[in-house]
């Protein structure tokens, strides 16, 4: 199976996750208060408008919203979701502020999520890291005068881009800043040895497709890369490297002046050597923004080995799904009928339940997991941004509606978030199996009915 690739990312922010959006521009000719007196027009004067009161375009939503009948909500879904597009069919709709399911259909049978799957590795990392939390990368010296070690802390956004021109990632790292590091601490090394020993294990996942690093889905997962293993960084459809380790170390002997053939990797610790340069990476909260926006898988894989790090769990793809449904357990959401093989979604062989994706999606909407509310900001909006940039935007759910999409072959999901037309909110999961070729079609019909249908008591 091959993934449909949504990649292109229009990044859209709002302040707040949960709003009711007024649709009305106010024009005024002069903004003062009400109370303010309007001196009498001299004879032969124009009249000046009327003062006006300028009205918010953004006002908080109220709990005194009704909540959708089930009975009702489900006759509105059932002819939706009875479309053979839709193949096998999982989907639960929550209500926000009391926890109350609303909706079900197969909500309970585990299925190929895809990308959706990374709103459980947000969860986890929200859990469990500081948002401002970065990764390091560093150069240390080596066994001899003439070595020096590139030592990879994780970060897939270090960009080999020149000073001054744009990389993939906002605010990322660059190699020629420890090159000038390096230089300025006075090293000249005629070789360079490439440490990727922080991560362990296979650099892909069971069920992940070779053939899909051409197509820009993934490179090996190693801890120090380049621009995510992109061959052309900055851009949208480029084809990953097989090497994207080797092609680091590379970049930064290109820097350094050094022969590129003096390369090499190396899978055990570097001990010893004494710390020359170090880059940061940008902040988790915008890195999360970047893996849920644009879909990234290697920012996803990156993203579980550190929640696995801070549980002392292996940096592989196994130690970060204990990692990441470890701290889901812990924080008493559901993971039953999960079974997962990497953090982005990518493999085939992962599956996960409609309750489990719509369980992360309700803690962050609700009242009870206040550290979880930035993963509501982080999701595309319909119609604004990120993979839903094209989708919804001349229907009632443009804006109304945040979701992290998935899709692979024959599977499209959605797990995220809607505000109904009473001004409810309402958090939802749709997994889509064996679909048709409409199957996106008929998936984003049923959830532009959540908005639009109408179902307050």
């Amino acid at each position: 199976m091959r993934p449909t690739r949504w990649r292109r990312s229009t990044h859209v922010l709002i302040g707040v996750a949960v709003l009711v959006l007024v649709a009305a521009v106010v024009a005024a000719a002069a903004v003062m208060t009400r109370h303010q007196a309007v001196p009498a027009a001299a004879p032969g004067v124009k009249p000046q408008p009327a003062l006006v009161t300028p009205q918010p375009g953004v006002q908080p939503l109220s709990d005194a919203a009704p909540q959708p009948v089930p009975a009702q909500l489900a006759a509105v879904l059932a002819p939706l979701a009875a479309n053979p597009n839709l193949g096998q069919l999982g989907g639960r709709i929550t209500d926000a502020i009391t926890g109350t399911q609303l909706w079900g259909v197969g909500e309970n049978t585990p299925l190929q999520p895809a990308s959706t799957n990374k709103t459980l590795t947000a969860t986890a990392a929200l859990l469990t890291l500081d948002r401002n939390a970065r990764l390091t990368t560093t150069v240390l010296t080596g066994d001899t005068p003439s070595v020096v070690v590139l030592h990879g802390g994780g970060d897939p956004t270090l960009s080999a881009a020149p000073p001054g021109t744009d990389s993939w990632y906002g605010d990322a790292a660059r190699i020629s800043d420890l090159a000038d590091q390096v230089r300025k601490a006075g090293a000249t090394p005629r070789a360079i040895q490439v440490d990727v020993s922080a991560f362990s294990g296979p650099t892909m996942a069971p069920g992940w497709d070779v053939a899909d690093i051409e197509g820009g889905d993934w490179a090996p997962i190693q801890s120090v890369m380049i621009d995510a293993g992109r061959v052309q960084p900055t851009t949208v459809e480029s084809k990953r490297s097989t090497t994207p380790a080797l092609d680091a170390g590379r970049a930064l002997a290109s820097a350094l002046r050094i022969d590129p053939a003096n390369v090499t990797v190396r899978t055990t610790p570097a001990t010893g050597g004494q710390q020359i340069a170090s880059v940061q990476s940008p902040p988790l909260i915008e890195r999360l923004r970047e893996m849920m926006s644009a879909s990234d898988n290697v920012m996803a894989e990156s993203i579980g080995r550190e929640v696995a790090a801070a549980v002392n769990e292996p940096q592989s793809f196994e130690g970060g799904v204990r990692a990441v449904l470890g701290q889901l357990g812990k924080a008493g959401l559901a993971t039953s009928g999960a079974t997962l093989f990497d953090a982005s979604g990518l493999s085939v062989n992962d599956r996960l339940t409609a309750t489990v994706l719509d369980d992360v999606v309700n803690a962050a909407a609700g009242n009870d997991q206040p550290k979880l509310r930035p993963l509501l900001d982080v999701l595309p909006i319909a119609g604004g941004s990120g993979t839903l940039w094209d989708r919804y935007a001349d229907t009632p759910s443009a804006g109304y509606l945040r979701a992290k999409t998935g899709s692979l072959t024959g599977t499209n999901a959605l797990a995220g978030i809607v505000t109904d037309q009473s001004g409810r909110v309402l958090t939802f999961a749709l997994i889509s199996n064996n679909a048709g070729p409409e199957g996106r079609t008929a998936l984003d019909a049923l959830a532009a009915a959540f908005r639009s249908c109408g179902c307050g008591s």
